[in-house]
């Protein structure tokens, strides 16, 4: 088993062990609606979802406190996370322990909260978690917002991606760091990963149980 350099933020490691623009690719009748916990830990990938993944934790969803606000949202007075109601997050490693994928997840009180919010995270947290050498990778039509960066995250040649999406009232992380030079993170790969985790959510919202799959 590899060692992954690329750690889960502390509220996601805390959450998974017990502790305490108009849409694009969606339909006329996409609605933005504020989700439930459970819905919020439907929206996460599981292992049905992710065949050819190991799951390394099972799916996770928890009220947003005052913990998993400092962590999620690390900015002077947690900014980002206001009027944010629910954490998600699930993790998995692929076939042959080369590639660690995390996919996170805040849910707000609605569309403009959400919105407002989009900004401060990835300017003020996500987008620096790719390594300083990354550069911008354009992800196509996911989602209402979307950002995402790759590139080296370590010395050693190792890749990392980070992508950001909003997805009506919630936003929606996927991170993936290779566990050596290259190790199969690529563009595709990222999209690939970020439109299942944004359409299950666009389900999610419209009412249906998440259903998207990689690779369907």
């Amino acid at each position: 088993m590899r060692t992954y350099r690329w750690c889960l933020p502390a509220a996601a490691v805390l959450l998974l062990t017990g502790c305490g623009g108009g849409a694009e690719g969606g339909s006329a009748e996409d609605r933005a609606t504020a989700l439930t916990k459970e819905q919020v830990g439907e929206v996460l990938p599981d292992d049905e979802a992710m065949a050819g993944w190991k799951e390394s934790a099972r799916p996770i969803a928890v009220e947003m406190d005052a913990l998993y606000r400092r962590e999620a949202c690390p900015m002077k007075g947690n900014a980002g996370c206001e009027n944010s109601r629910f954490f998600g997050v699930s993790t998995f490693h692929d076939k042959d322990d080369a590639v660690q994928v995390n996919f996170l997840i805040i849910a707000y009180v609605g569309e403009q909260a959400a919105r407002e919010a989009y900004d401060v995270l990835w300017d003020g947290r996500y987008a620096k978690r790719a390594g300083e050498k990354a550069k911008p990778l354009g992800l196509g039509p996911v989602g209402d917002e979307r950002d995402a960066r790759l590139g080296s995250f370590s010395y050693k040649g190792a890749l990392g991606a980070v992508t950001q999406v909003r997805v009506g009232t919630t936003l929606l992380w996927t991170e993936a760091i290779s566990a050596g030079e290259g190790g199969g993170v690529d563009g595709d790969s990222v999209r690939d990963l970020a439109a299942v985790l944004a359409e299950r959510s666009r389900q999610a919202q419209n009412g249906d149980a998440p259903s998207a799959v990689l690779g369907g």
